[in-house]
């Protein structure tokens, strides 16, 4: 099983929040879009602890069973599809949002978030789990 974490899940998985600790635990590979890194980096920057939040960042993508996505026509290709999906269905969601979705769809992926709007999308493999 494979599981990507939205940036509020890596944040969850940083203070041991038990099921998304179990998620991965029980995951074969742990992926990470590119949008997550960039809005954590963004989220350490209007911290305190950038440092201490970037090196810690840093080493999880170190780990042999973490994998970074970087943007490819593929995932281009989910976000044309579920950015459709969603304005056809009146539910608009962040665009952000859209991009994590379409690397978990293209990756095969379980998401694992707290964000309750990812069940608009249909078919989006998708573990919730309660925000703190």
């Amino acid at each position: 099983m494979k599981v990507l974490l939205d940036t509020n899940a890596y944040s969850a998985l940083r203070r041991g929040q038990q099921l998304v600790v179990e998620q991965v635990r029980r995951s074969e590979e742990v992926l990470l879009s590119m949008i997550v890194v960039g809005e954590l980096l963004f989220g350490f920057r209007n911290g305190s602890r950038y440092e201490e939040n970037a090196q810690a960042l840093a080493a999880f993508i170190e780990d042999p069973h973490v994998r970074l996505l970087t943007l490819t026509w593929d995932t281009a290709g989910w976000f044309g599809r579920i950015s459709a999906e969603l304005r056809k269905k009146g539910r608009p969601i962040p665009t952000n949002d859209i991009w994590i979705a379409a690397h978990t769809m293209e990756a095969g992926a379980d998401l694992i978030s707290s964000d309750p709007h990812f069940g608009h999308i249909d078919g989006l493999p998708w573990v919730q789990f309660p925000a703190v």
